[in-house]
């Protein structure tokens, strides 16, 4: 069933930025962003890498959720106690958006 104002023909994806860290573990965190980068390359979603967080673009929630999940499940194998997750989700339905297409419609 396709709601009001949705085109059907439009291949629905979502854009996520995600950043996932633990706290107590000293300044340098980066041996865990390097674990949770591999996690989001080996899923084979596209991605970017930022100073402050990861974009992925994913075809649903589910996809989505199951990603994070396995981010912080290597955070967790690398030692961490305590671990924090912050998320952002743009889920557009009135057109195909991409993490691309929107970069490009503000330059």
């Amino acid at each position: 069933m396709t709601g009001a104002g949705v085109d059907s023909e439009v291949e629905q994806a979502m854009i996520a930025s995600f950043s996932v860290y633990p706290i107590g573990e000293g300044t340098s965190l980066s041996r865990f962003v390097r674990k949770g980068i591999a996690v989001v390359k080996a899923s084979g979603y596209a991605y970017e890498v930022g100073a402050m967080s990861t974009s992925v673009e994913v075809p649903d929630l589910d996809a989505l959720f199951a990603l994070v999940k396995r981010v912080h499940a290597a955070h967790v194998a690398e030692g961490a106690k305590r671990i924090v997750i912050d998320l952002k989700v743009d889920d557009r339905r009135d057109k195909e958006a991409t993490m691309a297409s929107k970069k490009a419609a503000v330059t």
